[in-house]
């Protein structure tokens, strides 16, 4: 029946998503794939599109679910971070959700030293399609004013790119695109700092993984917001794993849908601080 249910809403919000239809209450920022671009790696944008994911989904009836079920927010990756959001602002922008846990792995949530580990590194590609994702949600940070020409035409080429692209950016660095470095800028170390996570740790029983060779999301960021939630009391499960970005996502899929069917389930959950 879970099969099921999950295969419904994956069909029921690919058509409300092409209709346009996710956009619900989450119109303070641009979703991720609003037309004026894609706010990739926004935490506050991805957050509040994860909630109203879940809003479409439960006022559609093809998905079998129903409004007032019990509710959990899950990824990796630049999904991690989507579903940490959503916990974080779940509160004050969901309160009627009945939310049971996250779970997330390989979490970006300091962007500015995710950004330090990627410039110049095989990763550089993400780094690109941050900036371009957090112009496209703050389109005062004039990122245009900052590329040189061949950033430009970068841009105009790759702005509605998916991540694929990224590929083709190995080992460059952001001098290479830009004239002036647009993240030194206190303009954008300020939207940098209003998406970092671990302000507002969710109320309920979190579980967090990282790899430690990952050569994505820096692993030092992802260990201080596991210690900054445990310091504000939030029940944290945590675990390394052995493996690079990619692995990471395999080696911790079991755990997660462990975590997540004891969360629907109402049994005990052991936390690590």
């Amino acid at each position: 029946m879970r099969a099921v249910a999950l295969a419904r809403l994956r069909a029921a919000l690919h058509r409300a998503d092409a209709a346009g239809g996710l956009g619900g209450r989450g119109d303070r920022l641009r979703g991720a794939r609003h037309a004026g671009g894609h706010t990739y790696v926004v935490g506050q944008s991805e957050g509040r599109t994860v909630i109203d994911i879940v809003r479409a989904a439960t006022n559609l009836p093809v998905t079998g679910l129903r409004a007032g079920g019990k509710v959990a927010f899950s990824g990796y990756s630049q999904g991690g971070g989507g579903a940490m959001w959503a916990g974080e602002l779940q509160p004050e922008y969901a309160p009627e959700l009945d939310l049971v846990g996250v779970a997330a792995g390989g979490v970006p949530a300091d962007l500015s030293e995710v950004a330090e580990g990627l410039d110049g590194q095989v990763g550089f590609g993400f780094l690109l399609f941050a900036a371009y994702g957090l112009d496209a949600a703050y389109p005062e940070l004039d990122l245009g004013s900052y590329l040189n020409e061949r950033g430009r035409e970068t841009y105009e080429r790759e702005k509605d790119a998916c991540v694929e692209a990224t590929i083709a950016h190995a080992f460059q660095n952001i001098g290479m695109f830009t004239s002036t470095n647009p993240l030194q800028s206190p303009q954008w170390r300020a939207r940098l700092d209003e998406n970092r996570l671990g302000d507002n740790p969710p109320d309920v029983p979190i579980r967090l993984f990282h790899g430690t060779l990952d050569e994505i999301v820096a692993p030092g960021q992802a260990r201080a917001l596991r210690d900054e939630y445990c310091a504000a009391g939030a029940e944290v499960q945590w675990e390394w794993h052995l493996g690079e970005h990619v692995s990471t996502m395999v080696t911790g899929a079991p755990g997660v849908i462990a975590f997540l069917d004891r969360r629907f389930e109402d049994r005990p959950f052991l936390a690590h601080c």
